[in-house]
């Protein structure tokens, strides 16, 4: 029987809110992020995924339950999900219970994307993310945080 190529077992990786970290040079950057999900897509592999961005397995796990990590848990789930097997089962955000200041962060951070050829990350595309900026307007007090944050006043 031949072997079934990656892009038959495995979804590309999809856009997703990077976590919010500090910034460290050892850490779990938003390229190493990227990286991470683009070598589960050709390897589907965890631990090699992790140990070709600099990182253990173990540390990859933590990453994926701390808070604010849902989009790329999400991401990773995705990726793992072989085409044709229906939607990924990733819990997507309560949209309710997500506070301004986080709906803030994650339009100014936006998404981010691995782009990838011949099984290789060539760079990592971003977007605005609208869904946020526009639950961010649906909330009255929302313009008025925007406005104060810019120094402008009406």
């Amino acid at each position: 029987m031949p072997k079934v190529p990656a892009h038959r077992l495995r979804r590309r990786p999809p856009f997703f809110p990077p976590v919010p970290l500090r910034a460290r040079s050892d850490g779990w950057t938003e390229e190493r992020q990227c990286g991470f999900l683009a070598q589960l897509y050709v390897t589907g592999s965890i631990g090699a995924a992790a140990r070709s961005v600099g990182m253990s397995r173990a540390s990859a796990y933590r990453l994926r339950e701390r808070d604010g990590a849902e989009g790329f848990a999400h991401a990773w789930d995705t990726v793992l999900t072989p085409p044709g097997k229906g939607r990924c089962h990733a819990a997507k955000p309560d949209w309710r219970k997500v506070t301004t200041a986080a709906l803030l962060q994650r339009v100014e951070s936006g998404l981010v994307k691995p782009l990838l050829y011949r099984g290789a990350m060539v760079k990592i595309v971003r977007k605005p993310d609208n869904s946020a900026l526009l639950r961010l307007l649906r909330r009255g007090d929302a313009l008025a945080i925007v406005m104060q944050r810019s120094g402008s006043r009406r």
